[in-house]
């Protein structure tokens, strides 16, 4: 069976004039009006209209490629996005034309719940139908349950915080990630294991570098998980502290440095480099607060390798109710409860 790779991320827009409508396919059916997701595109405009997204995954594409031909496995190896171009059904349709016939996917998301995973899987389904395919399409296991990724993120995390050590300075380590809404975090993972595995695994994570980077350098630092990007409604409660709100008690402490570790992203896409970069980054100015941001894993060498591990390793199938969508069931790929 002729098979092939395949990249799956979120995508972004790549100019002014297709900031608005990607904003409208990744809110449509929320009933969100377009003075608000105006006032979320001047993120992207503060930017040039260009989210840093598509780039990223153009780099990570082509050292996956490298690192593929390296172990001398031609397979093509494609890409496709759920909400801006190369849209997934054109994928899907362009790999048929070509005859193949069994795509092996990977998601540029790492962690568990509906929005990182299932809502992927729901996406594939429906880019299968409106292609008109009969692809066989698998999904290879999630990244952070591959050994590559706590590897690579020990290695950025030292990298970036070794030398300020080395100078006196103890910062605080904040590991951020996406907030979601707390019945998404309930909800996600196997349920048969109690749900929450969305926070419960990055709590861990964090807890396993924070340790880890004070055993190698012989000083003890604090760290925790945070939180950012909430775009729920007030009334809606979702996972906090917030890191602006953290920062703001930090600071209050009597800490002086922070660390923010992006942990819940794979790239420096939108929501890392405005709501750290800029927006964190401003609260730490305004708080006299010395702040390093930790750089995300994207093409470091053993997450690239990590990637090319899981492609290589046997399908991951997600079991039944796993980061259930609580808006109600819709077929979805690579999983035991939904289409083949």
């Amino acid at each position: 069976m002729s098979a092939a790779y395949l990249l799956l991320s979120f995508g972004g827009p790549e100019a002014p004039e297709e900031v608005l409508p990607f904003l409208r396919r990744v809110t449509a059916g929320r009933g969100i009006p377009d003075e608000r997701l105006a006032a979320v595109g001047e993120h992207y405009f503060r930017f040039g209209g260009r989210s840093p997204i598509n780039d990223a995954n153009r780099r990570l594409l082509a050292d996956l490629r490298a690192e593929l031909d390296r172990r001398g496995d031609p397979t093509p190896l494609l890409w496709g996005n759920r909400n801006a171009p190369p849209f997934l059904a054109d994928t899907f349709r362009a790999a048929a034309a070509a005859g193949i016939e069994e795509v092996r996917v990977v998601l540029t998301s790492a962690w568990r719940c509906y929005s990182s995973c299932r809502q992927y899987r729901e996406d594939l389904a429906a880019a299968q139908a409106a292609a008109g395919t009969t692809l066989a399409v698998t999904k290879v296991g999630r990244l952070a349950e591959h050994r590559s990724f706590p590897a690579a993120w020990a290695d950025r995390l030292d990298e970036a915080v070794r030398p300020l050590l080395e100078t006196g300075l103890r910062p605080h380590l904040l590991y951020v990630t996406h907030s979601i809404p707390d019945a998404m975090d309930a909800a996600s993972g196997d349920p048969r294991a109690g749900g929450h595995a969305y926070a419960t695994a990055q709590q861990e994570l964090a807890a396993a570098l924070t340790a880890g980077l004070s055993a190698s350098t012989g000083v003890e630092l604090d760290g925790e998980l945070v939180y950012s990007s909430r775009s729920g409604p007030p009334t809606q409660p979702w996972l906090e502290p917030d890191v602006n709100d953290r920062l703001e008690e930090l600071a209050g402490a009597g800490i002086t440095e922070v660390a923010l570790i992006p942990i819940g992203f794979i790239s420096d896409h939108m929501e890392v480099v405005y709501d750290l970069d800029v927006e964190a980054a401003e609260t730490c100015g305004r708080l006299g607060l010395q702040m390093v941001r930790v750089p995300t894993v994207g093409t470091h060498p053993v997450f690239v390798a990590g990637l090319a591990d899981l492609l290589h390793a046997p399908a991951s199938i997600c079991p039944p109710g796993c980061c259930a969508n609580l808006r109600g069931p819709r077929p979805a790929l690579c999983g035991s409860d939904g289409a083949p």
